[in-house]
C-alpha cells in the first residue's frame, strides 16, 4: 500500500495520518505491506520503483531486493520493488536515497529525544540484497517475518 506517493513531501502511516514532512520529495513510491511485520515490529516498508502511485494504492508488484537499515537500534528491512529487475544505476540511485534517508530519519530521531542511531547498513552493491523471488501478498521465506 503507498504511504508516499513519488514525489510527495508528506510522510504519512498507513492509517492516513502525517508522520513528518520532507525537506526533499521522495523520489520514489514508498509504502508497506499491510499483511506483514517487519522486524522492528511494524509494517514491512517497500519502496516502488516506476510512475508515480496515489496514496493507498494497492498493488501486486515483484520485490528484486531489500536494503537492511537500523532504526532507533532496531532491524528495518525495505524492500525494493518493481516491474522490471533493477538497473546497475537504479541500484546505485536506491542506495544513494537510503544513506540521505537514515540521515535524515536520524535527526527526526534525534528531535523527538529518540537516541538510537539510524542507519543503512551493508556497503555498495550488496546492499541491495539478491532478488527476493516473492510478490507482494505472498508470504516471504524467511524466519521473523510474521503475517497480520
Amino acid at each position: 500500500m503507498i504511504e508516499v506517493p513519488r514525489g510527495s513531501f508528506l510522510k504519512r502511516g498507513h492509517a492516513g495520518r502525517i508522520d513528518f514532512v520532507s525537506p526533499l520529495p521522495c523520489p520514489y513510491n514508498y509504502g508497506c505491506v499491510p499483511a506483514y511485520i517487519g522486524l522492528e515490529g511494524d509494517l514491512l516498508d517497500a519502496l516502488v520503483l516506476g510512475e508515480r502511485l496515489a496514496f493507498g494504492t494497492r498493488l501486486r508488484i515483484r520485490a528484486w531486493g531489500a536494503v537492511t537499515m537500523r532504526d532507533r537500534g532496531l532491524v528495518d528491512d525495505k524492500l525494493i520493488c518493481s516491474a522490471d529487475p533493477l538497473t546497475p544505476a537504479e541500484r546505485r540511485h536506491v542506495l544513494r536515497f537510503f544513506r540521505w534517508y537514515a540521515r535524515c530519519k536520524g535527526l527526526l530521531n534525534l528531535a523527538r529525544g529518540r537516541t538510537a542511531r539510524t542507519r543503512r547498513r551493508g556497503r555498495g552493491r550488496r546492499s541491495v540484497s539478491e532478488p527476493a523471488r516473492k510478490t507482494f501478498g505472498e508470504a516471504p521465506d524467511r524466519p521473523g517475518s510474521a503475517r497480520r
